[in-house]
């Protein structure tokens, strides 16, 4: 497998493993900076209910963003263009002066 093939599969794959992730987790995210993701809970039979603090959401869309920047970074390394190294010349080098 050549290393164009290799790129184009930790591409595809980081997309599918951190960028999938990372647009559901910006969509929590989102929800709870704006103050609308409700939550639920019951311990010993006490039922608390309130919503999602923002700072919680901010935190969240930080991460969301770092998650789907993984595969745009993965992309970019292993798919560029790689400047190609100048040929020898078999010609001798002038003296120094």
């Amino acid at each position: 497998m050549d290393k164009k093939n290799t790129g184009l599969i930790a591409t595809i794959a980081s997309a599918l493993l951190c960028g999938c992730p990372g647009l559901l987790l910006c969509i929590f995210g989102a929800l709870a900076a704006t103050g609308t993701l409700p939550y639920n809970t019951e311990l010993n039979g006490i039922t608390q209910t309130g919503t999602v603090p923002p700072a919680v959401g901010a935190v969240l869309l930080c991460l969301a963003l770092l998650f789907i920047l993984i595969p745009v970074v993965v992309g970019f390394v292993t798919l560029r263009k790689k400047p190609q190294a100048a040929l020898p010349i078999d010609e001798p080098l002038p003296p120094a002066s």
